[in-house]
């Protein structure tokens, strides 16, 4: 019974270290997957970011204040550095790596260009909900159906009107010409900026939107709406004789804030000195042409990382941070009109009638093209604008021949 006894206790103990080697190999292939308690991943080293940015100082230096926020939150730093570089100094900069993370209020007609060169970081899902913005605004911010970068802000022109002149704006295209007989319609007519929307308004395009981008083949500035629109130019000068034919926009500025006419079209970049000239003045949005909303040009102030910085994943971080947080200090500071649609049913937003009009023109405006083909337009448009306005040639002959230049300018591009 004893020599049993012993080895059943001898067995056991055979078990008990068995069981603990097997235990011990188990544990060793456990610890190599997952860190022990104390045994924390690395962490990043703290990165410097840097941020290009169009917009004007006082924005510039809000920009730094929000980027500081999101610096103290990670343990990272952020310059905001002006800039007014164009494309070639971004390029060298960028290829030769002093270039900046990121871009930030950069006009998103630029996009096409930078896209071209390989200098733009597509935007990761997640970095911003697509649904919380305006439509325009993706649409502006995107190349070939991708998002390329992220709208911070948006601006159109509208209907500057003499409060002490118009009572009520006009609400049509007729009423704008019968109040322009008596209180005097100005705006700088032959740039092409301005003067898109009385082509749009009847149907013209610059490129065709095909619904996954814009066709450079397909120009629509000489279709039958186009020529339309242009012919109205045309009688704003000759027929209706509300500006000479040589305005710039300067002039039409001058004499809406001095009172010599009462209805001017510009952009949120004109009020401030509108209020400190004590103007009396409010703004609405452009008249409607048969019963539609006038299509102006949109702008959208875009940011993108650039493809070329080091530190991606802290960049579009931080762009998150900048993209979600900006909106209502940009819209105080330097009257930037959100693209975030909950900022604008805000009350601050809502309740700024002169920028709220800019706002609602916008949710008709068609963002300006962001193709490098856009380059060729604007001065065979602008050109093309002189010569109807003066009456110097007829407008089939004008339209068709800007078109055919458009094509020979693209043509040089390739």
């Amino acid at each position: 019974m004893k020599k049993y006894t012993k080895i059943i206790a001898l067995l056991t103990v055979m078990v008990f270290v068995l069981s603990a080697a097997l235990t011990g190999c188990g544990g060793s292939k456990t610890s190599e997957n997952t860190p022990s308690q104390g045994q924390t991943e690395q962490k990043k080293e703290p990165v410097e970011l840097v941020v290009w940015s169009h917009l004007t100082d006082p924005e510039i230096a809000k920009v730094q204040e929000i980027a500081n926020k999101w610096a103290e939150q990670t343990g990272n730093k952020v310059k905001v550095l002006a800039d007014q570089s164009d494309f070639q100094a971004f390029s060298t900069a960028a290829q030769s790596g002093k270039g900046p993370d990121i871009m930030f209020g950069l006009p998103h007609d630029n996009l096409g260009t930078f896209q071209k060169a390989g200098l733009l970081a597509e935007v990761p899902e997640g970095v911003i909900n697509k649904d919380d913005y305006v439509p325009m605004s993706i649409s502006a911010v995107s190349y070939d159906g991708k998002m390329y970068a992220v709208p911070i802000s948006m601006e159109t022109y509208a209907l500057f009107y003499n409060t002490e002149k118009v009572k009520t704006p006009p609400a049509t295209l007729d009423d704008l010409i019968n109040l322009g007989k008596q209180v005097g319609f100005q705006y700088d007519i032959n740039n092409f900026y301005f003067s898109f929307a009385f082509i749009a308004a009847y149907g013209g395009y610059v490129f065709k939107d095909t619904g996954g981008g814009l066709d450079p083949n397909d120009i629509g500035l000489n279709n039958a709406g186009a020529k339309k629109g242009l012919e109205l130019l045309k009688d704003f000068v000759q027929k209706y004789k509300f500006m000479p034919a040589d305005i710039n926009g300067d002039m039409a500025k001058g004499n809406f804030q001095s009172g010599k006419t009462g209805l001017y079209i510009s952009g949120p970049w004109d009020v401030d000195g509108f209020k400190k000239a004590n103007v009396p003045f409010k703004v609405a949005p452009l008249p409607t042409v048969d019963g539609k909303p006038m299509p102006s040009f949109a702008g959208v102030q875009a940011a993108f990382v650039s493809a070329k910085s080091k530190h991606q994943q802290e960049a579009w971080d931080l762009m998150k941070y900048l993209a979600e947080n900006t909106g209502l200090p940009l819209f105080e500071t330097g009257n930037r009109i959100p693209v975030i649609k909950s900022l604008l049913d805000n009350p601050e937003v809502k309740n700024n009638e002169i920028l709220n009009a800019f706002a609602q023109q916008a949710t008709h405006a068609i963002p300006m093209p962001n193709i490098p083909q856009m380059a060729a337009v604007w001065g065979p448009a602008g050109n093309t604008l002189q010569l109807i306005t003066s009456g110097k040639v007829p407008v089939d002959k004008a339209a068709d021949d800007m078109v055919n230049q458009i094509k020979q300018g693209i043509a040089t591009q390739q």
